[in-house]
Order: structure tokens, then C-alpha cells, then sequence
């Protein structure tokens, strides 16, 4: 058998052998990498080799015009463990159709037989250059032809021939290659904010990098070629790791496997190994964009030079009218920026080691025109460009906030800054956030491109506040603390005053800034966890803002926020509640008492159906859809209000919530009062329940029908729990990462009025009605319910206190969040 470096040889050619070194190369933890990628493609080099030659009866140099050759990966000699095997039987047509099959016979199977996935064709080169041209992808698989056996002179003949077909018909193939990038990555998502990925296929992958190659190889445009080989190294290094982890012939880096994968790699933990591969990632999509773009620069000049000629009569005509040896045409931007073929570029005059304030003053003249920032003058940039002092001039500052003020033109800027590292060195905390990974599903982005996207929503509501300056610049920063260990909330108000003052904002800006980074989150998590009719709260968030100009920011960059993070963070429902909560902040701010809700006598329809109630000793429902409004897509209903009144009895809370769950609504706030009615009425208080639901899907149940089950849940006739135990099981169970335990825990000061208990679970159909029964076990009144859910993780706020309205003691409650814990385990 051919040397092959394995440190071990063998005489048997056959599938055995093979099988075998294969396995011993690939547990040699010693060899991984590009040296175990190759030399795994030189051992099945060798052994195809034999079997080519046992196919063709000799022992010796195959014959003229018979050649077995490895395309794509395999022929770029880039074998992973799980790769297929691309291969294509490529003969010059002279033998019998019947014995070139026999022959692609005795390759094939002993493949088949080992269980290797193999991609074949048979083709006399005449074919294999129409498949080419009729099939892109083939076409791009045999840029990477290379012989493993027999005539070699025919694989280079053909290699050749498909090269310059390439070259010749760059113009038409590579639009195609682009649309089918494009394609992809509608599909497949980018794989450097994905939290599981596809290696390959995702934009930034080893897909993108192929086709880098090829266009390449068109001589038409070039990529940018620095780091682009290391993160493609990354990413095959990573797919070869989940490939040895899975056993599979798998690129997607699911969450079940990352810890295993790091492992492999020799990395931390699975937070690193994203990390890795989205910095990557981000390699690959960045040099992608710019050599994406100059293709399309090319090739529209190419089609405008031939009119132009016609049309001024001269073959030396250049493209836009300019003379032959003239530079083309540069339109001012900004002091030392121009635009010049569809780019921002530098002036000829620009002396950015003279001018400290250049790269801020390119990239915001580049967003605020909508214009890519020319790779070449970014690279100038970061190569030459004289450092920010510390604090920055008022200029450099200004240009910051119009850079971060463009909205979405910023995001391609802003990722030019990053390829070339000057982020990092105008703001060094910006490392810590770089590429982090979030593993909450609900976000959409890595950290630092949430912070940039928050900056792009924030830029269109920089019309409500009065310092949009201070409202772009704590979008920016608001979770960059995210990078540091604990609450990011409190890490990131450290870092915001650093930040602040270093970029030149005075003392009381500096404090402002401060403080919305650290209450970045109090607005939306108040608003839909807390009552807002009791004025503890409302009056912990006024201590918290202590002005009403932080309010006013705080209110903004929360739907900014939202609004970046994903769909579901923000809607018009979470939209409606920050509104009303800010509307009463706003009043103590002001100096208003917030009113007592104790004294607030019950509405008029509430009075109504308690009437009703009593007099008739059943349940009595009504059902109101509210007023609709704007939402951040189409406008929406904010949701039902349905009204439960019945004679106060145990079980009421998860009778009801069970009723609910079984009708798919969606509960998302519960008030329950015990409303007295004048003695010549009845006897006994009504209890009247003022929920927010909504349809989880489909249309709202009748209130006759929500009534009828609530009068058998009552009456003991439906069984809720055995109910909702078989909606759940008649679901089939989707493989994942197990959820976390529920937690329980007592809000300190969280109410004048009641004990407040947070829960914290996964959210599933019923859980409300499960809090209910356990609470009613622990003999607790409840007085409001607040349900927040964002993705898989539910978090219900329940206002509870004794039977006698009293509030309960510490370890009463701390006993109450642990029973409540356990029962929901």
C-alpha cells in the first residue's frame, strides 16, 4: 500500500484494512485539523486507487482514458470523518458502455458496503462539461477536480477545459451563484447569530467559502483574503469535531451537542465554541459582502462600457464619461470622505494619522448617504489613523450619535468597523460583548449586533424624546454588560458612566446614561409582572428613574429594545402596559398621590354580573374585546377582558385558569376582588375575576360554553387536570434541551398590599391552574395574578395574602414559595 504517513501499514487493500487505519486516524487525538483532513483523504486515495485497479484487472498503471477523480470537498483533499465521497468516473467513451459500468460497479460497492455516503456520476468529459453548464453546483464541484487514480492527462484536460468555461461565462454564472447564495441564507438563516447552526449551509459558512473560491477562480473580483483561511479552518475544525461527537454525517450544531463539540476542540465550554464559529462566521459574511459587491461593480461596468462606446464613438471610452486616464468621479460626503463608484472612500487629501476624528466622520458619512464604507479605506483606517484623546472632542462624539442615528445603513458600516477591529479600539469594552452568544430563544442576535440593531430601532424614535443623543448612546450600550460576570443590568451601569465620560459627556449626561442602562429592563418587567393599580409599585419605579427626562428615555429604549431582541419580546399588548405604567409614573414624578385602589368601587358591569350572581348562585361571565391598537406590525386587539362573578367559594382561581387552558386562551393578567353588595341583595361578598386572555389560535370560545365547563369544573363533574394531562400527552415530546427546574421566590417590599411571589417556569398549557390548586392547598387568598411569557419561560407574578386579607410573614411566605416550588416539580 502506498506510504501514507499513518504511522501504521498494512498490505490488505481491501475494505477490512481500510476500515480499520480509518478508524485508528481518526481516534488519534494527536492528529486533527487540516493534517487529519488530509490524510484521511490520502488513505481513501489509496484504497479507491486499489480498487480501480482490481476493477480494471491489473495490478500496475491503469490504462489510457479511464481516470477515477474526487470532486468538491474530497477533491479540495478537505475529507471530514462523516463526509460523502464525491467522485466521478471519468472515461474518454472508447470502451463498451456494459464494461464502464461493471468498472463503476467494483468502486461503488465496496463504499456502499463500509456504510460511506457517496455522490457519483460516470461521464466521458464531453458530458461532464455539458452537466457543467447545465448544472451549477456541478460545475462549481469540478473547480475542485483532482485526479485520485488512473489517466491523469485526462482529468487535467478536463480540469482546464471546465476552468475556462468558468472564466468565459463569469458573467452569466456567477449572478446565478449569487442568487443561490442569497437563496441559502433566506433559508438556512446566518450562522454567526444562530443558536444552532448549520456549519455549511447558513450564510457565513463552508458554503459561502466555496463559493469565494470560485469567484476567485473567475478572475473576475477577489475576496478579501485576511483571516478568511483561519475561519475556514474554524468552521471545517468544528464540523469535523461534531461529525466525531454525533457519529453522524451532520452540520448542524444543535444545543445537545455543543458541549460535546467544545470538548473535542479543546475549548471551555459551548459558549467559546460559538463564539469561535460566529466570529468565523462573521469573516466569511463580511468578505462575502464585499466581494459580492465588486463582482457586481465589474460586471455593471463591463455592461455599460459597449453603449457607452456606440454612444461617444471612441473604443477608449470609460464607464460614467470620463476620459481615458482620468480618475473617476468622486462626490464629496464629509471633511476627508467621498463617494466613488457606489463606495465611501477616502479623499485623496486625507491624512488620517493627522485626524483622530476620520474613521468616526467616514462611517457616519457613509450611513447617513446609505453607501458601503470602502473595505480599502477602512483597512487605511485601522492601519493608520491616530488615536481618540480621552475625552473625545465634541466632533468625534457627535459623529458617533449621527452614525448610530442612520437606522438601518448603519449595520453594514458598523460590521466594517468590526472586520478591521476598530470597534473594539474606539471602545475597548465592546471585546467582552463581541460575538457572545445569547442562549435565551427568544433573541434573535448575538449581543453586539442586538446592541446595534436596539441603536437601528431607537433611530426612528428619536422624535419623542428630547435628547436623542443620550437615547442612541444607551441603545448602544444598554446590555453591555452582558460581557461581565452577574447582573448585566448592574455590570453595564459601571461600564455606561466609563463609556460616557471617556466619549466626552458631561457629569449630568454621564449620570443619565447610568442610570437607563441600569433600569433598562424595569418598564417592560414591572409592566407585565407587577399591579399596576398598587402604588408601591408605581412608586418604586419613580424612586428608581428619579427624573422624568430618564423617563422618557427608559420609555423608548424599552420598545427599541423589545423591538431588536425578536417578535415575540414586543407586541401590543407588553406596548399598552409600558404606556399605562409610564402614564402613572409620569404623575408621581410630577407630584400626583397615585390613587388608593382600596377605595376603588368596583365598574359598573362588575357591579352588574355581582348582582347577578348572588341572585341566581351561579357563575355569570362576560366576554368585551378591547379597543385595538398600532402595534409594531399591523395593528392588534390588545386582548379580551373577560369578567367571571360567582358567590365566593374555594377553588374559584384554578377552576377558572383550568377552564381557560382547556379552551387554549391565553392568560396574561387576573385581578380577583371580593366585591360587598348591599345587605337588602343577598347575603355573603361576590367574588368578582377580571382576566386578560387571548386566543392562543382560532377564534374566541361562546361565554356560554366558557360558563357551562366552569359550572361542572365547580361542581367537581370535569375533571380539569385529567383533561389537560391528555391534551398534553396526545403531543408527541420534541427532543431538546431539558428545561430548568420552576423557582419560587418572595419579592422583597414588593406591595403594601399583599405578599408577592415570583414564579418562574416552563411555560406549558395549565400551568396558572396548577399554581391555583397548590396555592388553594396552602389555604392563601390571592389577590391578582400578572403572567409574562417570553419563549419557552413563563413568569407569573402572584399577589397573595391570608383569608383575611393580611399580609403573610416572612417565613410563612418563604414556606408558601417553597410549597409552591415542589408542587409544580
Amino acid at each position: 500500500m502506498t506510504s501514507l504517513d499513518l504511522n501504521t501499514e498494512t498490505d490488505d487493500t481491501g475494505p477490512s484494512g481500510y476500515a480499520a487505519a480509518r478508524l485508528r486516524l481518526l481516534t488519534e487525538k494527536t492528529r486533527s485539523g487540516p493534517p487529519r483532513r488530509s490524510g484521511l483523504s490520502r488513505l481513501t486515495d489509496a484504497w479507491l486507487a486499489a480498487l480501480l485497479a482490481a476493477g480494471l484487472g491489473s495490478a500496475g498503471r491503469p490504462p489510457r482514458g479511464v481516470a477515477l477523480v474526487a470532486v468538491g470537498g474530497y477533491g479540495r483533499g478537505e475529507l471530514s470523518p462523516r463526509s460523502d465521497l464525491d467522485l466521478l468516473l471519468l472515461h474518454d467513451g472508447g470502451a463498451e458502455p456494459g464494461a464502464v459500468a461493471a468498472l463503476a460497479d467494483r468502486v461503488w460497492y465496496p463504499v456502499w458496503d463500509l456504510g460511506l455516503a457517496l455522490d457519483h456520476s460516470v461521464r466521458t468529459p464531453a458530458e461532464a462539461r455539458k452537466a457543467a453548464a447545465d448544472d451549477l453546483k456541478v460545475q462549481l464541484g469540478l473547480l475542485d477536480a483532482r485526479t485520485v487514480a488512473g489517466d491523469a492527462g485526462l482529468v487535467t484536460a478536463l480540469r482546464t477545459t471546465v476552468l475556462a468555461d468558468w472564466r468565459n461565462q463569469a458573467a452569466r454564472r456567477l449572478p446565478e451563484l449569487d442568487a443561490l447564495c442569497r437563496e441559502r441564507a433566506e433559508r438556512s438563516g446566518e450562522l454567526q447569530y444562530l443558536l444552532e447552526p448549520d456549519l455549511k449551509e447558513a450564510r457565513g459558512g463552508l458554503r459561502d467559502a466555496q463559493a469565494l473560491r470560485a469567484v476567485a477562480a473567475s478572475w473576475l473580483a477577489d475576496a478579501p483574503r485576511e483571516g478568511l483561511d483561519d475561519a475556514r479552518r474554524r468552521l471545517l475544525d468544528a464540523r469535523d469535531a461534531l461529525h466525531l461527537a454525533t457519529g453522524r454525517a451532520t452540520d448542524r450544531l444543535a444545543l445537545q451537542e455543543q458541549d460535546a463539540v467544545a470538548a473535542e476542540l479543546g475549548l471551555l465550554d459551548a459558549d467559546t465554541l460559538l463564539r469561535e464559529v460566529y466570529e468565523a462566521a462573521r469573516t466569511v459574511s463580511y468578505a462575502s459582502d464585499v466581494t459580492w459587491r465588486e463582482v457586481n461593480r465589474v460586471l455593471k461596468a463591463r455592461a455599460g462600457r459597449p453603449r457607452l462606446r456606440g454612444l461617444l464613438g471612441g473604443r477608449g471610452a470609460r464607464p460614467g464619461g470620463a476620459k481615458p486616464g482620468t480618475a473617476a468621479e468622486r462626490t464629496p460626503l464629509a471633511e476627508g470622505v467621498v463617494e466613488m463608484d457606489g463606495e465611501a472612500v477616502l479623499a485623496l487629501g486625507a491624512r488620517p494619522e493627522r485626524d483622530p476624528v476620520l474613521p468616526l466622520r467616514a462611517a457616519a458619512a457613509a450611513a447617513q448617504a446609505g453607501l458601503p464604507l470602502s473595505p480599502h479605506a477602512v483597512r487605511r483606517l485601522a492601519a493608520t489613523a491616530a488615536p481618540l484623546p480621552t475625552p473625545w472632542p465634541a466632533e468625534a462624539r457627535e459623529e458617533l450619535v449621527t452614525l448610530l442615528g442612520a437606522g438601518e445603513p448603519t449595520v453594514p458600516v458598523w460590521e466594517a468597523l468590526e472586520a478591521e477591529g476598530l470597534v473594539t479600539r474606539l471602545l475597548p469594552d465592546w471585546e467582552r460583548v463581541r460575538c457572545r452568544p445569547q442562549r435565551n430563544p427568544v433573541h434573535t442576535w448575538t449581543v453586539d449586533r442586538h446592541l446595534v440593531e436596539t441603536a437601528v430601532r431607537a433611530a426612528s424614535l428619536t422624535r419623542r424624546v428630547h435628547r436623542p443623543d443620550l437615547l442612541l448612546v444607551a441603545a448602544l450600550l444598554h446590555d453591555i454588560g452582558k460581557g461581565w460576570p452577574g447582573d448585566h443590568a448592574v455590570a453595564g451601569e459601571t461600564i455606561a458612566r466609563d463609556v460616557a465620560a471617556r466619549i466626552g459627556f458631561d457629569p449630568a449626561d454621564t449620570t443619565v446614561l447610568a442610570t437607563v442602562v441600569r433600569h433598562h429592563l424595569l418598564l417592560v418587567e414591572t409592566a407585565t409582572r407587577r399591579d399596576l393599580d398598587d402604588p408601591a409599585t408605581v412608586q418604586s419605579v419613580a424612586a428608581a428613574v428619579g427624573t422624568l427626562g430618564a423617563l422618557e428615555l427608559l420609555h423608548a429604549l424599552t420598545e427599541a429594545d423589545a423591538l431588536a431582541t425578536g417578535p415575540a419580546a414586543w407586541s401590543a399588548w407588553r406596548a399598552s402596559l409600558v404606556a399605562d405604567l409610564v402614564k402613572r409614573v409620569t404623575g408621581v414624578l410630577a407630584g400626583e398621590e397615585p390613587p388608593d385602589p382600596e377605595a376603588a368601587a368596583p365598574s359598573a358591569e362588575q357591579e352588574r354580573l355581582a348582582i347577578e350572581a348572588l341572585r341566581t348562585g351561579d357563575p355569570v361571565l362576560a366576554l368585551r374585546t378591547e379597543p385595538v391598537v398600532a402595534g409594531p406590525g399591523e395593528p392588534e386587539p390588545v386582548g379580551v377582558e373577560l369578567l367571571v362573578a360567582l358567590p365566593e367559594r374555594p377553588g374559584v382561581l384554578p377552576a377558572v385558569a383550568g377552564v381557560l387552558a382547556l379552551h387554549r386562551l391565553t392568560v396574561r393578567a387576573a385581578e380577583l376582588r371580593a366585591v360587598a353588595l348591599p345587605a337588602e341583595l343577598g347575603k355573603g361578598p361576590v367574588l368578582v375575576l377580571d382576566w386578560r386572555v387571548a386566543a392562543a389560535y382560532g377564534s374566541l370560545p361562546e361565554a356560554h360554553r366558557l360558563r357551562a365547563d366552569l359550572v361542572r369544573a365547580l361542581d367537581g363533574s370535569l375533571d380539569v387536570p385529567a383533561r389537560l394531562a391528555e391534551r398534553d400527552a396526545a403531543y408527541p415530546r420534541r427532543r431538546g434541551v431539558a428545561a430548568p427546574p420552576p423557582r419560587v421566590t418572595v419579592a422583597a417590599a414588593g406591595s403594601r398590599l399583599a405578599t408577592v411571589l415570583e414564579v418562574r417556569a416552563q411555560d406549558a398549557p395549565g400551568l396558572l391552574h396548577r399554581i391555583g390548586r397548590a396555592l388553594e392547598g396552602a389555604e392563601v387568598r390571592v389577590r391578582s395574578a400578572h403572567v409574562s411569557t417570553l419563549g419557552a419561560n413563563a413568569v407569573d407574578t402572584l399577589y397573595v395574602t391570608r383569608p383575611d386579607g393580611s399580609l403573610l410573614g416572612s417565613e410563612e411566605a418563604a414556606g408558601l414559595a417553597k410549597t409552591l416550588e415542589d408542587a409544580l416539580r
